[in-house]
């Protein structure tokens, strides 16, 4: 694998260690590293990476950079949102604090260049320094002469420096209209699945063998390989079930070889997950408790899924709650519920006769208005409201999430009537 590191100026054990840090990564950093040839000599003003996510470009630039010990300053243009913290930055670790205090309130790209020569006379550059630019894509919505400042800031401040862009999009999308530098390009191909495997392999329980850590990754691309190739995904899968896979070896129920069983017990549990890839609805250790829960309890509980513990806005909480009270509640006792004086009410006997025999949660939902929603919303919650936009569109998102349902006619505009679609448990876990 080092081999492919053979490159001219750089110490063998380092490109040695540099190749045991990147598995799967070795050509890129090989190519990388002629593109960028050697410390002393003068580098390509600009070097344009670009790839999927997670598919190794800050880790091989950051790898680099430290084994090889190359002077370097890692930028992310997400924190650096004005050019004022980008050049504080790059001054402050290339010549130190007294050159930030230089810079003008707000600084231009000319008073970096003019500062940034001054203080080159002072501490000249023994070999190429580097400014890695992450997130790049997002240098598109600064200043119009930023972008192309950078790609020749080389050639600027007459120093031997290289600009790093890393970036997701294509180098297509980014040209500026009037023409620019164009910089040397450098394509980060996915992870292919056999990559995928031989790189979480790497990852295996000190407490099993490293075949056994093998097979269970095997069934673990074999579910989500077709919908999710993020190596940093997978690999939080990969952590978070792992317990539930070693569940029947650690109650002796099978042997690590027995993969056909392990196989079963896993299925259904990966299943489930398989519903909340990317989206990350809950925590790791919430997951974790919901599946002990499920597995304990049982009756209604048994069924609740990550889809329970759903967050939502502060106030769609209590749209909710309302919705299901006008569900499940008659209109005739809101006055009772949610009203200080409202005088007596009489029950005869054959009101609790009848009330005896029938439960509203064994009729299930009734539908309602929207005036009555937003009379019992405003009665619970704890602070005074206004009825603004923000609140209708709210019910219109719980609508689209399945969580209530609109039984009206869409033509029917002056009081359209919804209906509450989730359970009691489900409103308990809002409440809570």
């Amino acid at each position: 694998m080092s081999a492919l590191l053979q490159v001219p100026g750089y110490d063998q054990e380092r490109l040695r260690s540099v190749a045991e840090r990147l598995p799967c990564r070795e050509a890129q950093a090989g190519t990388l590293l002629s593109l960028l040839g050697e410390p002393q000599q003068y580098s390509y003003p600009s070097v344009f990476i670009y790839g999927h996510r997670a598919s190794g470009k800050s880790h091989v630039v950051d790898v680099l950079m430290e084994e090889l010990e190359l002077p370097c300053v890692a930028v992310s243009c997400v924190e650096c949102v004005s050019m004022a913290l980008l050049f504080e930055r790059v001054l402050l670790t290339f010549f130190g604090p007294d050159a930030t205090s230089l810079l003008p309130r707000f600084p231009s790209m000319s008073d970096f260049v003019r500062i940034y020569k001054r203080q080159r006379l002072q501490s000249p550059a023994k070999q190429t320094r580097y400014i890695v630019m992450e997130k790049a894509e997002l240098l598109r919505d600064g200043d119009a002469n930023l972008l192309p400042a950078l790609l020749r800031l080389q050639e600027l401040v007459e120093d031997n420096l290289t600009v790093i862009l890393l970036s997701e999009i294509v180098w297509d999308l980014f040209r500026p209209n009037t023409g620019c530098f164009e910089p040397l390009q450098l394509h980060f191909p996915d992870y292919s699945k056999g990559e995928l495997q031989e790189i979480l392999s790497k990852d295996k329980h000190p407490s099993y063998s490293a075949e056994f850590y093998s097979s269970y990754i095997n069934i673990l691309l074999g579910v989500f390989y077709s919908v999710c190739r993020d190596l940093r995904e997978l690999r939080h899968l990969a952590a978070l079930n792992f317990t539930k896979f070693c569940e029947p070896l650690t109650e002796g129920k099978v042997k690590e070889t027995d993969t056909h069983k392990l196989w079963r017990n896993i299925e259904p549990h990966l299943k489930k997950a398989m519903q909340t890839v990317y989206i990350r609805e809950v925590s790791s250790l919430q997951w974790e408790q919901m599946q002990q829960m499920e597995e304990k309890e049982s009756g209604a509980l048994r069924g609740l899924s990550a889809h329970t513990h759903i967050e939502l806005p502060y106030y769609s909480k209590f749209l909710l709650i309302a919705a299901y009270l006008a569900s499940y509640n008659p209109a005739r006792t809101d006055k009772r519920f949610f009203l200080k004086h409202h005088g007596k009410i009489r029950k005869t006997a054959k009101f609790l006769k009848k009330n005896e025999k029938t439960s509203n949660h064994l009729l299930g939902p009734k539908p309602f208005p929207l005036d009555r929603l937003l009379a019992i919303f405003y009665s619970v919650v704890d602070s005074r409201v206004a009825p603004t936009a923000s609140i209708f569109s709210q019910i219109s998102s719980l609508v689209t999430l399945q969580l209530l349902a609109q039984v009206s006619h869409d033509d029917q505009l002056d009081a359209p009537k919804y209906k509450c679609c989730v359970s009691l448990d489900f409103i308990c876990a809002i409440s809570r």
